[in-house]
């Protein structure tokens, strides 16, 4: 308990003197007014899309002051590339200062005093061993430098033993004090140095009260009221968004309550915010400047034997160039045109691009069929025309502004969220246009994705740019299932599927296409044939309910193929379906049927034209007889063609065999030198070689005089298939 006291009394009473040297300096320069550090709470606050918020603070100083703004050691990097700093009435901004991210072992090295995190007073009298103390005890008064700290043991009146702390100093005069340390001693540091770290040492423990707190303290100086902006991005959870979709009981229009879900993990309360949220994603991105980094620099030694003699370089030609940045120009709210695209592709297993929910994301699977329809309908309650009533009077929560590419929500009301703490806030509250289907997509493969669902065709008539995010639907005072919806431009229509429709059954059938010629052409020695596959899917659908269903078939868009007749005009098409109606009474079953064609070239060069594929095109009645004689005319050429390059080959084929031959002979002639037949079979030999040559000679002759001849029928093919020309229309 002792030990606890005097280190209280020591760091109070360096705090008060550290607190008398402050008031003395600033009475030696003193300014004309005050220089109390002041909080500038954060006013707006604006959250986008990529995890990022812009923040600005504004307040007011006045004359020279400093004030402070708090943030979590996860924004200090954001806040280093980012913050600007504006004194809007004439004032100057100073230097920026936060405390360091190192750790605390590695801030205390750097005192002069080699304390640790936990000490005790005897610790830290131990680490001021050297240093210059004043030591009062009562009346008595001494000064000198610590010599050493001692524990020994004292008895008791009732002949017992104590512990007790005693603390040497070694006064100017060479003399030894010795002070037992106890709630009536009082230590105090004599040198101003040891003071400075010892404040900055309790400052770094209290720092370790909240380790995730960066305070960055900036310097304002200047004269009168004045007031200040400070502005930052920093790193934020994504704000979400959720909607409500209310179908009455009565006929009257639909209703849509959207919500935005925001997180303040900030180190700062939002009091009185004023709150901006962006469906958008500008580019943002993280790098580690808080980080000290050092570079690898060469080591070049000094000459030894040369003096080193001033030098006189020449300017630099370089030109600095200075890059500026638009952030943004704040737009007029305005009407975004009707029918664009949503800004993501609808991926869904529904089969569906474009943003239409296919009906898959929100888990239809689990989700209730809508509420059966009583046995006799009951008057709608006072209750539920007040809260249709009450949702049809509602007004918007949020305003709409376009912001460059994005689309902004501006809160009309300020709110206030506290650090560490998460908010419902309206954005979205009108009257919305929509209409209840039953979806049904079907898939390239040739099956249906999934089951029927209970869908709404929506269109955004809230003028607002809907962000996109997860909805519900209330039918009936009831809840009737939940999906996903993507980003909505005013005007757009989108298709929102939540429940899966059990009461509807579907079939498709696929048979087998059919193909057919509807033109020829030949020109120029090509005979290109035009043909038509086509192509016709029925489906049959069945109502089960009791009530009528307007069916919204989605039937996949297939490369290459195009709708055949008017009767399968779709209502609208997205990017990989056609989306066709059809009404389907309360227990009938409606057939529909899209037909397609898809148009296909087969192209054919006529000296290729084989017997088998001309007999055919005549079977067909492709080709017409003043056709078919000059075709055959063309292949009786090509025939004869034929046969003489038979003929070349061959003669080349028996000049290959004489070669080899030859060969054979003078090998053997070769073997023959000095043996008792040579000159016989020599004589042999001789006249073998020399009527194979007559023999080449003439093949030669020969195959010189078939070439010309082909290139001769050749010439004659070419022309005959030149002037055959046609082009009908079967």
């Amino acid at each position: 308990m002792r030990i606890v006291k005097l280190c209280v009394c020591l760091l109070f009473s360096s705090a008060i003197f550290a607190q008398d040297n402050a008031v003395k300096q600033s009475k030696r320069g003193q300014e004309p007014e005050a220089s109390a550090s002041v909080s500038l709470p954060v006013k707006k606050v604006i959250l986008y899309k990529n995890g990022v918020g812009y923040f600005e603070h504004t307040g007011r100083v006045r004359g020279s002051q400093d004030f402070g703004i708090e943030f979590t050691t996860a924004q200090l990097n954001d806040v280093l590339k980012s913050l600007t700093l504006v004194d809007l009435n004439g004032g100057r901004i100073g230097a920026v200062r936060y405390n360091s991210v190192a750790p605390l072992d590695e801030q205390l090295k750097n005192l002069q005093i080699p304390l640790s995190e936990e000490v005790t007073s005897a610790a830290f009298l131990v680490a001021l061993r050297g240093t210059r103390v004043e030591v009062r005890n009562g009346a008595a008064t001494a000064t000198g430098k610590v010599f050493s700290i001692e524990s020994i043991e004292k008895e008791t009146a009732r002949g017992g033993t104590i512990h007790a702390t005693q603390l040497a100093i070694v006064t100017d005069d060479g003399e030894m004090r010795l002070f037992e340390l106890g709630p009536g001693v009082v230590v105090r540091a004599a040198e101003p140095e040891i003071h400075k770290d010892l404040n900055h040492y309790l400052n770094l423990i209290g720092s370790t009260r909240s380790k995730d707190v960066r305070r960055m303290t900036v310097s304002a100086s200047g004269s009168g009221e004045r007031e200040l902006m400070v502005s930052y991005i920093s790193e934020v959870p994504v704000w979400k968004s959720t909607y409500r979709i209310v179908l009455p009981r009565t006929p009257g229009k639909p209703f849509l309550q959207g919500w935005a879900i925001v997180d303040n993990t900030v180190g700062e309360d939002w009091k009185d915010v004023k709150l901006s949220l962006v469906s958008g994603t500008p580019q943002s991105f993280i790098q580690n400047i808080s980080q000290p980094y050092y570079t690898r620099r060469p080591v070049v030694p000094l000459p030894e034997s040369m003096m080193l003699t001033p030098q006189a370089h020449e300017a630099s030609m370089q030109i600095a160039r200075q890059a500026r940045m638009q952030v943004g120009e704040l737009m007029a709210p305005s009407v975004v045109p009707q029918g664009m695209a949503g800004g993501v592709p609808g991926g869904v297993a529904g089969g569906s691009m474009g943003g239409v929910i296919g009906g898959v994301i929100g888990g239809v699977g689990g989700a209730p069929p809508p509420p059966a329809k009583p046995l006799v309908e009951a008057e709608e309650s006072a209750e539920d025309s007040e809260v249709t009533e009450a949702f049809s009077n509602a007004e918007a929560e949020a305003e709409g502004t376009a912001v460059g590419g994005l689309f902004e929500y501006n809160l009309k009301e300020r709110i206030t969220v506290l650090k560490n703490q998460s908010a419902l806030v309206p954005i979205v509250q009108s009257p919305i246009e929509t209409e209840k289907i039953t979806l049904v997509t079907a898939e390239e493969s040739g099956g249906l994705s999934g089951a029927p669902l209970r869908a709404l065709w929506l269109r955004n008539t809230s003028g607002l740019t809907l962000d996109g995010g997860t909805f519900n639907v209330l039918e009936e005072d009831a809840f009737a299932g939940e999906g996903i919806l993507e980003l909505l431009h005013p005007g757009e229509r989108r298709l929102l599927s939540y429940a899966a429709d059990k009461a509807v059954r579907i079939v498709r059938e696929s048979p087998a296409g059919s193909r057919t010629t509807t033109r020829v052409t030949i020109l120029k020695g090509v005979m290109a044939v035009h043909q038509e596959e086509r192509d016709a899917t029925t489906y049959i659908i069945h109502n089960a309910d009791t009530t009528p269903r307007q069916v919204i078939l989605e039937h996949p868009i297939r490369s290459g193929w195009k709708l055949v007749g008017e009767e399968t005009k779709p209502e609208e098409s997205s990017a990989t379906h056609y989306r066709f109606r059809i009404a389907v009474e309360p227990g009938k079953t409606e057939k529909f049927s899209v037909k397609e064609s898809r148009p296909e070239v087969m192209r054919i060069y006529l000296s290729t034209l084989t017997d088998s594929q001309l007999a055919a095109f005549v079977h067909e009645g492709t080709i017409k007889p003043a056709v078919e004689v000059e075709l055959r005319k063309a292949m009786r050429k090509k025939f004869e063609i034929f046969n003489v390059e038979q003929e070349i080959k061959s003669r080349q084929q028996e000049s290959e065999l004489i070669d080899k031959d030859q060969a054979r002979l003078r090998e053997n002639m070769k073997a023959l030198r000095g043996s008792p037949e040579e000159k016989a079979l020599l004589q042999r030999y001789t006249r073998e070689l020399d009527a194979q040559e007559d023999r080449l000679a003439g093949l030669r002759k020969e195959i010189s005089d078939l070439k010309a001849k082909r290139a001769e029928l050749q010439a004659e093919l070419d022309t005959i298939v030149m002037q055959i020309g046609v082009d009908e229309t079967l």
